[in-house]
């Protein structure tokens, strides 16, 4: 079980994912990402994206060929559900107002996923500024909540646990300027009992260290990969000693 795992990983250390979106991949730079995703640094793979062209179903199966790490969904729409994953995030945007992505696509989605043997793990998804317009704030036409307001970063991550979610997730967007702030992170992760995921704009170690100081237990990287294997293999060689650290 994805989720039973990341929780007793939990306990020892911080854990580590990649983000992988099939139309900024090919064939030959998604081989190399499996094959060094292979070790210890990756703890899973998630795919998807705010608008996917490319094929779910064959990128899943690419990863899944070359690496035993899990390939979990994180679906920007419905088309995004591939059955050859491991699980899926199924994704509450809870920062926003927008009724289809608070409910609508998953009942959209509900009997097809319960056709599959992919594990379901709900999780509030919540939108922080970061200085720029993002492609998930486009297509959700939704507004994130802004950087320096705290408290609704807490109250709305407080709801999604109170909801039923196992993940809170703060994300800031694909290639935000800014990352979510370490104030922020912090007095979210002190409001909630469930694992807190941070992701958007985290490019190297120094920024992992950061977040994983301040409290996020997931730290999502994508936009970093998507430069070349040596971006990829200078992250990795970071991110090995950062997860096991004394926070």
């Amino acid at each position: 079980m994805i989720y039973s795992n990341i929780l007793e990983k939990l306990k020892s250390g911080k854990i580590f994912a990649i983000l992988v979106d099939p139309d900024k991949h090919d064939g030959k730079s998604l081989r190399e990402i499996g094959r060094r995703a292979g070790g210890n640094e990756v703890d899973f793979i998630l795919v998807g994206g705010s608008l996917v062209s490319g094929s779910v179903d064959e990128t899943v199966a690419l990863l899944k060929e070359h690496s035993a790490v899990p390939v979990i969904l994180f679906p920007g729409n419905v088309l995004q559900i591939s059955p050859r994953a491991d699980g899926i995030l199924l994704l509450s945007l809870i920062s926003g107002r927008n009724p289809e992505f608070l409910i609508g696509n998953h009942v959209i989605a509900a009997p097809i996923l319960r056709k599959t043997n992919l594990e379901i793990i709900p999780t509030g998804y919540i939108l922080i500024e970061n200085g720029r317009t993002t492609s998930v704030e486009y297509m959700s036409n939704t507004k994130p909540i802004p950087a320096d307001k705290i408290d609704l970063a807490v109250a709305t991550a407080m709801a999604g646990e109170m909801l039923g979610h196992k993940l809170i997730y703060l994300e800031a967007g694909s290639g935000a300027r800014d990352q979510v702030n370490a104030r922020m992170i912090r007095e979210v992760r002190s409001q909630i009992s469930i694992p807190l995921v941070v992701g958007g704009g985290i490019e190297n170690g120094e920024q992992i260290r950061d977040a994983y100081r301040a409290g996020a237990d997931i730290i999502v990287v994508g936009s970093a990969i998507e430069k070349g294997a040596g971006g990829l293999e200078k992250l990795l060689g970071s991110v090995a000693g950062l997860k096991r650290e004394s926070y």
